[in-house]
């Protein structure tokens, strides 16, 4: 069993925003985990409903402990943004932030490991 969130970038700012089952919340913590594909895809597609208000909303892995996105990419994404440590969501710092800095192990990276591989 996969666990899921749903993220998007919220159209008025650009902050990357996860829904709690109720509202689009900025913390990756907040956000609603699911363990079902089929409330996870009925909720992408009310998502999907609402252009006026996100930018492309999607489905993302989550850790099988549910503290970490799986993906490198939406682990910068719950943290960002990524030019500075002070600023953004890692500067406010706490056991959920400091769970996303430290999650290892289950990022995928198979597109940067065929750039890597991939000789001239």
């Amino acid at each position: 069993m996969t666990l899921q969130a749903l993220t998007a970038n919220r159209l008025l700012d650009g902050d990357v925003v996860f829904w709690s089952g109720e509202r689009w919340v900025e913390q990756f913590s907040d956000a609603h985990l699911y363990d079902d594909p089929e409330p996870a895809e009925a909720a992408l597609a009310t998502a999907k409903g609402l252009p006026t208000v996100l930018v492309d909303p999607y489905l993302i892995a989550v850790t099988d402990d549910g503290a970490a996105p799986v993906s490198f990419r939406e682990r910068i994404r719950a943290l960002g943004p990524s030019d500075h440590l002070e600023l953004g969501k890692q500067a406010e710092g706490g056991a959920a932030i400091a769970a996303i800095q430290h999650a290892h192990g289950s990022a995928l990276s198979t597109g940067r490991l065929s750039l890597i591989r991939r000789k001239p």
